[in-house]
């Protein structure tokens, strides 16, 4: 497991302690997305996980990924701030969440 979580977390396999490893796998335990197979040190994804996962993907999918592609030509230059590029941003957003059909 180590192997493929530390590429997503931009660490090396070796950089990975057990410490937090046992620690994400507690967090993920707790809020009911995985759970421990009795008398081993494996996990399996609850049905709540698996419903969890795949609404994410689906908002990345349909959400973010689209909503971030049409925010970049609006992006404030040069870490400018102007309230201008930021509402116009929001109503990117809103546009978004409108299409996907979600509450902005």
């Amino acid at each position: 497991m180590r192997q493929h979580l530390a590429p997503l977390l931009g660490l090396e396999p070796g950089e990975l302690t057990q410490g937090k490893m046992a620690y994400d796998l507690t967090r993920l335990r707790l809020r009911g997305i995985i759970e421990r197979i009795p008398k081993s040190h494996r996990h399996r994804l609850t049905p709540f996980g698996l419903r969890a996962a795949l609404f994410m993907t689906r908002v990345y999918n349909h959400v973010l990924r689209p909503g971030l592609a049409d925010l970049k030509p609006v992006a404030p230059a040069s870490g400018s701030r102007s309230s201008a590029a930021r509402s116009t941003r929001y109503r990117a957003i809103a546009r978004c969440c409108t299409r996907a059909r979600l509450a902005a």
